[in-house]
């Protein structure tokens, strides 16, 4: 393994590590993914029973890599979302016929996502994948990036053009290439699962304020539905502790009965919640993407579409660059810093606005309250507002990467 060169590194092989690996292939450079986690460990979380909600941008990217037939098969649209806010009158909701187009969004499990990425992963010539190991180390040098990577105990070094820190929200390799991140800790805890409703989705996602959190309900496979419930820091024990009874007992009353009675929970995951947020994008032929860069509260189920429009606009660039240029070279700092100031609004724009729910709707100030009621009307009876939050839900506002676009990248 020692003193291999490649032209980009990638640490980080869950989903969007491995989307991006997908999306370079094209371009016909030689790219290794270092990923930690072998892909059937518990501990691997693009590979577990927790779902994703796909927006319509990120439906567009797998469609352009030819990926979405797979991909689709084994999720459920969303055709409409209902917000609403638990013990108040208002209450809002989009609709993908109002919209024109045939779903918002899909749900699709992890595991089922991850197993189609990884399995396209092993027909693409060129892409290196070396896992289980980790990348103990890095040295950032004007004419090169070295990754050290400990592989079952053994040492060796991969040389590249451009680094990409793609391994999560408590990234290790960002801290390797010297960028900071901030850190807010919400004090709250996310209980995932799933379970039988008396009444179908029928295509509808459900979010709904509680006083300790969002409460989201989503419609997935064999008439089930998704579950992401947000419960505070120090009770989150108690919650997970409760037998399949009371458990589907407290989360009915927090929900209400509009879908009719829970029945049948499966198995129950918790995680903390936080948002983080990297003080910059790149350093010396290096780049962050996805939670690497900017991890976001699940209450507007943005935080792996944010991280998929990253993919996009990294291979934006270098797919420009490799066009344009007689000498190709993919961490060229102008590059980096195209990417850079090309994600910026986007990822304030979503880190602000989940931020911004977390905390209005977990307010109990009354003057708050009243806010979310108008608010909640403001959206349903004020012309175009739904459109353009939906187009927000949808990831398609903004300059959008071909990829997102649903143009293919050659």
């Amino acid at each position: 393994m020692s003193g291999q060169h490649y032209d980009i590194v990638i640490a980080g092989g869950g989903m969007i590590g491995t989307s991006l690996a997908l999306a370079l292939a094209p371009l016909g450079l030689r790219v290794a993914v270092v990923e930690a986690v072998a892909r059937r460990d518990a501990a691997q979380p693009s590979f577990d029973d927790r779902s994703t909600a796909l927006s319509r941008s990120t439906q567009r990217m797998f469609e352009a890599m030819g990926l979405w037939p797979d991909i689709v098969a084994a999720s459920t649209p969303i055709r409409g979302i209902h917000v609403s806010d638990r013990g108040r009158f208002g209450f809002s909701h989009i609709d993908a016929g109002e919209q024109r187009v045939e779903a918002l969004g899909y749900v699709v499990i992890n595991r089922v996502l991850g197993g189609v990425l990884q399995d396209a992963l092993t027909d693409v010539d060129g892409i290196d994948v070396l896992c289980p190991a980790r990348i103990a180390d890095v040295e950032l040098g004007p004419d090169e990036a070295v990754a050290i990577v400990d592989d079952d105990g053994e040492t060796g070094s991969l040389e590249c053009a451009l680094l990409v820190a793609a391994d999560g929200a408590n990234s290790s390799v960002r801290e390797m290439m010297g960028i900071a991140a901030q850190q807010e800790n919400y004090a709250q805890r996310a209980v995932i699962g799933n379970l039988a409703p008396e009444r179908r989705l029928d295509g509808m996602a459900y979010e709904r304020f509680t006083p300790q959190g969002p409460l989201a309900i989503l419609p997935v496979a064999d008439e089930r539905a998704g579950f992401v419930w947000t419960v505070g820091e120090r009770d989150a024990q108690r919650v997970m502790a409760l037998d399949d009874e009371g458990f589907l007992a407290e989360l009915q009353h927090q929900f209400g009965h509009r879908l009719g009675a829970f029945s049948r929970v499966g198995e129950r995951a918790s995680y903390p919640l936080f948002l983080s947020k990297a003080s910059r994008l790149v350093a010396t032929r290096s780049v962050l993407v996805g939670n690497a860069a900017h991890g976001l509260h699940p209450v507007s189920a943005q935080g792996f579409n944010l991280g998929m429009r990253d993919v996009a606009a990294i291979v934006d660039c270098i797919a420009d660059a490799r066009a344009s240029a007689g000498e190709f070279d993919p961490g060229d700092a102008a590059l980096l810093h195209r990417y850079a100031a090309w994600r910026r609004s986007d990822q304030r724009k979503l880190v602000r606005f989940t931020d911004g729910l977390v905390k209005l709707f977990g307010s109990d100030k009354r003057a708050l309250r009243v806010l979310r009621d108008i608010g909640m009307l403001g959206f349903d009876l004020v012309p175009g507002v739904r459109s353009v939050f939906a187009k927000h839900t949808m990831g398609l506002a903004g300059r959008l990467p071909r990829l997102s676009r649903g143009v293919p990248v050659k």
